[in-house]
């Protein structure tokens, strides 16, 4: 529900761009009567990934809150890219975790706020957009334990295996698509779909 309320927020914001998550989100194109007037200049004002949604847990099994940032973007397609409108039943991810002092099952390890975590995981969004491989970069940056040894392989995985908006953001996804930066309780995560 939050994921479709953040998505028409986008779409309101953002154009084109909003407007296919909007779809994707609800299931359907809306009525002509409802399609907005092409605008002129550009469609935003706004980067890619500049738009904010709610995100959650990456385990179906966790329970905690989401919480909302203005400063951590979210999953949303691309601008350019096709979407299929037939959702997998299972498909293959990985991705970089990066955790803050008090973020939900971080070790005592983590010392780093979540702004400190959020600048982190930008330039790991940044390198992995760039062309860099992610699983190298989980093993660099991945506070997830065992992601080094498996480059931050989560496997493959189907529907209510992860909780609604981390599940949502990988499987909106095209083969060897990177997400924008997803916030859940457990830290910042950057997804590759696998397969």
């Amino acid at each position: 529900m939050n994921l479709a309320v953040n998505l028409a927020t986008s779409f309101v914001r953002g154009g084109a761009i909003g407007m296919l998550g909007l779809i994707i989100a609800c299931g359907g194109a809306p009525s002509p009567a409802a399609a907005p007037a092409p605008s002129s200049g550009t469609e935003s004002g706004q980067a890619p990934g500049a738009a904010q949604t709610t995100s959650a847990a990456p385990s179906a099994s966790a329970s905690a809150a989401p919480s909302t940032s203005s400063e951590a973007p979210a999953a949303k397609p691309d601008a350019g890219a096709t979407k299929s409108t037939e959702r997998p039943k299972k498909i293959g991810a990985r991705h970089v975790l990066i955790q803050w002092m008090g973020s939900e099952r971080a070790s005592s390890q983590v010392l780093r706020t979540r702004e400190q975590a959020l600048v982190i995981a930008q330039e790991v969004h940044r390198r992995a957009k760039g062309g860099e491989d992610l699983g190298r970069l989980a093993v660099e940056y991945s506070d997830e334990p065992g992601a080094a040894s498996r480059g931050g392989s989560l496997g493959r995985f189907g529907s209510g295996q992860m909780v609604p908006a981390f599940e949502a953001a990988a499987f909106t996804l095209d083969v060897g698509e990177i997400s924008d930066i997803v916030e859940t309780p457990f830290g910042f995560h950057i997804i590759q779909r696998t397969e």
